[in-house]
């Protein structure tokens, strides 16, 4: 677990010059997303999405979803979208799901609880991704807002 978050706190502070605040988004997630979260989290666009790819995932594994086409990945308080779906508002919207799981159940324990959930269920039924992409769906269905924070603090 330290190798992976060695490798995720470089591979953040090599993109640091190249993040951009979050808070570019308070209209578009006005009532879902508090300014704070907003302004404390981060994107990088990027042709090439950098992804963990460790002798150790692979023999465990991981090797199918390490080699997956993503349009986007979150590490910590930062998260990486591809160039040619940087203006997809749900991308973001989803990203952000991340960043507050990440920020609730710490990077260990993100890392360690993510990895057994692609195990037990596959990216697609893992509760992780199924919550972002619940969130995503309601915003992207023009829901209600609702503190997205919150919600996620309650169902993780």
């Amino acid at each position: 677990m330290k190798k992976i978050e060695a490798w995720i706190s470089q591979t953040n502070t090599d993109y640091k010059e190249e993040r951009q605040s979050c808070a570019i988004f308070r209209d578009q997630f006005e009532g879902f997303y508090s300014l704070d979260i907003l302004s404390t989290s981060y994107f990088v666009v990027t042709d090439d999405i950098p992804k963990l790819d460790f002798p150790e995932l692979r023999q465990a594994g991981f090797g199918s979803f390490i080699d997956m086409s993503v349009s986007g990945i979150t590490y910590n308080d930062t998260y990486y979208v591809e160039r040619k779906a940087a203006k997809e508002l749900r991308l973001h919207f989803h990203e952000l799901v991340h960043v507050l799981q990440w920020r609730l159940l710490t990077p260990q324990g993100f890392i360690n609880r993510y990895i057994q959930e692609i195990q037990t269920y596959g990216y697609e039924n893992a509760p992780l991704e199924k919550m972002a992409y619940t969130l995503d769906a309601h915003y992207l269905a023009k829901g209600q807002p609702l503190n997205v924070e919150q919600f996620v603090r309650e169902h993780l």
